[in-house]
């Protein structure tokens, strides 16, 4: 959750910024008083493009390198944030921060809410390892109970997906905090409310039922006249934790208290913009893993925020899933159609999808390096079998160690990679690690594509807002001309793939699609690349991926058979089989009528070569867990027609199909 609200500066840090205007100047119309005054109270009144042009010209007016340059770039960098210009606002924060002296108790608050900006661009944009960094300075240099509380509630919600364990800690000290003021109720809900994700997370199901109850409690119970998006959370929260621990009907009996699952009628269904991540890619997301995310949609169609809430398969696989989300958009002109409650306040369960499953590229390029430095004769350290926050210390204290030996060396180059893949490390300090190990790497003639596995993520942990359409494209694209990878196979080949993931995730639906098929082409026909090239493969997939959700169903077919995989997929077989046997009102369960849900789920299965549906699981499902089940045995009950298949293997795979859920009237 961000933390709101930024107290004035007050009278003693306008004296100090008054002070610090250059000798000789000539005077101005105003006074630094009267600007910051004009700063500070366009702030209150949110108008932040006023409210910049304000601390702008207040900024202009201190000494460079003084702390009151500092302190109007550490009350600018909010303002900033708020106009959307993280990357700007991070830069703001900590150029103040560097100005503020440690020593000087007096710039305790000004350093705090330099940190809370720091980690609310971390935590919006899903870097969670840096929202915990920034948050954990931000409780540490607080001085009043306000900062310091809502420093602990967002650094816990970003350690519940990084170390389980210090949120658990951090949660005990804001308890400890709590019991010796008086507190409002609500905010103790909002404590309360992270236990029980806290909780979900570590499958302590029936202490998050405590919990949730207890949040419920404290935000009026169930039978509240005013309820708002905290009481829908809590009691969302509820049901997840019941359902979690068997206990289905008091799932439902709480999913009900929500509002969610009540369905305009002939209203645009915002279903239809919505996909699944596939299997496998740079997170290697199972089959297997499930998660919930809650998310908003702003008004230019994209989605506002998005919080992890629960994941089977950890912190890692949670991030991932909400990255996913995040990169959602739909129509600007059909947003206002979208159902209101679903447009600020959307929980869904989500699954990835194995329609067109392929390797990380990443995974590529850090084996490339990996590979490199064994004929090196470099050991490796070994990936850590435990959790990666607990392996942190250890990696930290072997880059120590290789750098006292040979600040240069291959060894401290082996150091810095598997620090770097810890995904416990901030993104900041990814970013350093990388451009240090780059320098070592060129200094040793490192291999493009080894090279690559450095240089790549080290440019894109260097932009906070890359989710933002165009960044990313502006980050990789002038990577392709590059020597040093225009003139490598696999490099360029990884490069355009990875260009690709991203541009076409972060824009909106098709609207990338024909370049991306370009670049994608150039890939797929690069010469140099033998047939079955892992990379070759992958960009044909991908075409075939873009053709089949255009309705290119023959030339996905096509695209797919030169790929040489084997294209049992329904979406672009030749005759996919007909379905022959529908189920009709008994596949809509009883609980959820007599609850008055509505709903839907986007099912994937496979249909074997007898017509009998096999490996059904739910991708998507709204509300979560409520018509999952219902939707996969839906498929159990259908029947399509029997194909020939000499070896007996499917008739047809991965194909996906939406089912409503509606009640009658």
């Amino acid at each position: 959750m961000r933390i709101r609200g930024m107290a004035s500066i007050g009278a003693s840090v306008a004296a100090i910024v008054a002070a610090a205007v250059p000798g000789g100047a000539q005077t101005p119309a105003t006074s630094v008083q009267q600007d910051f005054d004009a700063a500070a109270a366009l702030d209150a009144k949110g108008d932040r493009a006023a409210s910049l042009i304000a601390w702008d010209r207040l900024e202009a007016r201190t000494k460079p390198g003084s702390r009151s340059r500092g302190i109007v770039l550490v009350r600018k960098a909010p303002t900033l944030f708020a106009l959307d210009r993280a990357d700007d606002a991070v830069k703001a924060a900590r150029a103040g921060l560097a100005l503020l002296p440690e020593s000087d108790p007096s710039l305790a608050e000004d350093r705090t809410k330099a940190y809370l900006v720091i980690g609310r661009v971390a935590t919006d944009t899903l870097d969670y390892a840096g929202a915990v960094s920034a948050l954990q300075k931000a409780e540490a240099s607080a001085i009043n109970t306000g900062d310091k509380l809502g420093a602990m509630l967002a650094l816990a919600s970003a350690q519940i997906f990084v170390d389980p364990a210090a949120a658990e800690a951090t949660l005990g000290r804001s308890d400890a905090l709590i019991a010796t003021i008086k507190l409002d109720a609500a905010i103790k809900a909002h404590f309360a409310r992270q236990r029980t994700i806290l909780r979900l997370n570590t499958g302590d199901f029936k202490g998050a039922r405590a919990s949730a109850l207890q949040a419920i409690r404290l935000l009026g119970g169930l039978e509240t006249q005013k309820m708002d998006t905290a009481d829908v959370s809590a009691r969302s929260d509820a049901a997840i934790a019941y359902l979690l621990g068997g206990d289905a009907d008091e799932a439902r009996r709480y999913m009900a208290y929500t509002g969610a699952g009540r369905m305009a009628k002939g209203s645009f269904d915002p279903a239809g913009e919505m996909r699944a991540p596939d299997c496998g890619g740079e997170a290697g997301l199972k089959p297997q893993d499930v998660a919930v995310v809650d998310f908003s949609i702003a008004p230019d169609g994209t989605v506002a925020q998005v919080t992890p809430i629960y994941a089977a398969g950890g912190g890692r696989v949670a991030l991932e899933f909400a990255r996913a989300v995040k990169d959602w958009s739909w129509p600007i002109d059909r947003v206002e159609a979208i159902p209101v409650f679903f447009r600020y306040h959307a929980r869904v369960e989500m699954r990835c999808s194995t329609a067109f499953e392929r390797p990380s590229i990443g995974d590529g390029l850090d084996g490339a390096l990996e590979q490199w430095l064994t004929t090196k004769g470099v050991a490796i350290p070994p990936e850590p079998t435990g959790p990666q926050a607990a392996a942190l210390p250890g990696q930290r204290a072997a880059l120590s160690a290789a750098l006292a030996q040979s600040p240069t060396g291959l060894p401290t180059l082996a150091a810095i990679y598997r620090l770097t893949n810890n995904p416990v490390v901030a993104r900041e300090e990814r970013a350093a690690l990388y451009a240090q190990a780059l320098a070592i790497a060129d200094a040793n003639a490192v291999p493009a594509s080894a090279r690559l596995a450095l240089d790549l993520p080290g440019r894109i942990s260097g932009v906070a807002d890359i989710w933002k359409p165009g960044v990313y494209e502006r980050i990789l694209t002038p990577m392709t001309v590059e020597p040093v990878y225009a003139n490598d196979p696999q490099a360029r080949a990884a490069i355009r793939l990875m260009m690709v993931d991203g541009t076409v995730a972060r824009s909106l639906k098709s609207a990338r699609n024909d370049a991306a098929v370009v670049v994608l082409r150039q890939v797929a026909d690069d010469k140099a690349l033998k047939p079955n090239d892992p990379l070759r493969v992958g960009a044909l997939i991908r075409i075939a991926s873009i053709q089949e959700r255009e309705g290119q169903i023959e030339a996905a077919r096509a695209t797919f058979a030169s790929s040489g995989l084997t294209a049992n997929q329904c979406a672009i077989m030749d005759a996919p089989p007909k379905m022959v046997f529908t189920p009709g009102s008994e596949a809509f369960p009883r609980e959820a009528q007599r609850w008055g849900f509505e709903g839907w789920t986007l099912v994937q299965y496979d249909v074997g070569a007898d017509g009998n549906v096999v490996n059904q699981r739910a991708l998507l499902s709204y509300p979560p867990f409520i018509f999952s089940e219902a939707g996969t045995k839906f498929f159990t009950m259908a029947k399509f027609d029997k194909t020939y298949r000499p070896d007996g293997s499917l008739g047809c795979g991965a194909t996906t199909r939406r089912i409503k859920f509606m009640l009658p009237g």
